[in-house]
């Protein structure tokens, strides 16, 4: 039976605890934000339909976005979702600064548990609405930002300022790598793999390219 989407593509929310990525991802696909805070358990997921626009084709993707516990005692769990994601969004509070120092560990976690030493990332200092309590300085993220070679933008689950923004920021540098990649080794649950060294051409996607998880 054929798939009503071309291409099935996961992304990982990570970061601290409390940094906002679960109302980050409803406020995304449902367009609401809940002011209570309720701390994810371990893994929960979003889902979204968009048409994806490359060399005067569209394609229809379907977006799963799994949400992931910040929590140091859910570790082990999150971190076995890393290798078959194809991008992630990190995310960190503006108005707690430990959770942008932990920044850095999160990206090294990335390094050794995602499908490759480079995975796609796109950086989002989350709350931007609460100006009077930020105590991260959009030049040090931004610096932080530069230094690491990540995009950085600052978000507000609040309002949905650069919400959709990220998120297609992200799907974009995923699909570039996906047009581009002549290594298969570099794609998820390849890692290490050089076997397959097939160039992925979009213009054609066969079943087997519906679902590059």
């Amino acid at each position: 039976m054929r798939m009503d989407y071309d291409y099935l593509i996961k992304f990982l929310a990570l970061g601290d605890s409390g940094v906002g990525k679960t109302s980050f991802l409803y406020q995304y696909t449902d367009g609401t934000f809940n002011s209570r805070f309720i701390s994810t358990v371990g893994i929960d997921f979003r889902e979204k339909r968009l048409i994806y626009q490359s060399k005067g084709r569209n394609y229809r993707v379907h977006l799963q976005l799994w949400d992931t516990a910040g929590q140091e005692r859910f570790r082990s769990l999150t971190t076995a979702f890393y290798r078959d994601a194809m991008g992630f969004l990190l995310l960190f509070d503006l108005t707690n600064e430990r959770s942008f120092l932990e920044i850095r560990n999160w990206i090294e976690q990335l390094r050794v548990h995602a499908y490759c030493d480079t995975p796609d990332i796109v950086l989002c200092g989350n709350k931007a609405d609460i100006e009077d309590r930020r105590v991260v300085s959009e030049w040090k993220a931004r610096e932080f930002a530069e230094i690491n070679g990540l995009p950085y933008l600052e978000t507000s689950a609040a309002t949905g300022q650069n919400i959709s923004r990220a998120i297609e920021t992200l799907l974009e540098k995923v699909m570039y790598r996906m047009e581009t990649a002549v290594d298969m080794a570099m794609l998820p649950n390849r890692r290490g793999n050089p076997g397959d060294h097939s160039q992925i051409d979009l213009s054609a996607p066969s079943s087997a390219q519906k679902c590059l998880c």
